[in-house]
C-alpha cells in the first residue's frame, strides 16, 4: 500500500516558483523556477534524455550486429580470411 503524504513531490519547486513570482515585477525572470517545476511534474527532459540514450544504444548495437554479419557472411561464403601474416604486396611478389 502506498504511503500517503500531504505534500506532493513537486511542492518545493512550486514554492520556489511562487516565491519568485510574488517578489518580481517581471514574471519572465522566474523562467528557471517554472522550468524546474514543470520538469518535476512531467519529466520531459528526463524522458527526452532517456530516448536519446536508448536510440544511441540501439544504433551502436545495430552497427555492431551489421559488422558481425559482415564477418559471418565472409566466413559462411567459404572465402579464406587473411590473418595479416602476409601483406598483399608480398603475396603478389611470391607468385
Amino acid at each position: 500500500m502506498p504511503v500517503l503524504s500531504r505534500v506532493s513531490r513537486c511542492f518545493a519547486y512550486w514554492q520556489e516558483f511562487s516565491k519568485c513570482y510574488a517578489q518580481t515585477d517581471v514574471p519572465s525572470k522566474c523562467s528557471a523556477q517554472v522550468e524546474d517545476y514543470l520538469e518535476c511534474l512531467h519529466h520531459t527532459k528526463e524522458i527526452a534524455r532517456a530516448k536519446t540514450v536508448k536510440a544511441e544504444f540501439i544504433r551502436k548495437a545495430e552497427h555492431q550486429a551489421h559488422e558481425g554479419r559482415k564477418a559471418a557472411d565472409i566466413l559462411a561464403d567459404g572465402v579464406i580470411v587473411g590473418v595479416g601474416l602476409i601483406s598483399r604486396g608480398e603475396a603478389a611478389h611470391s607468385k
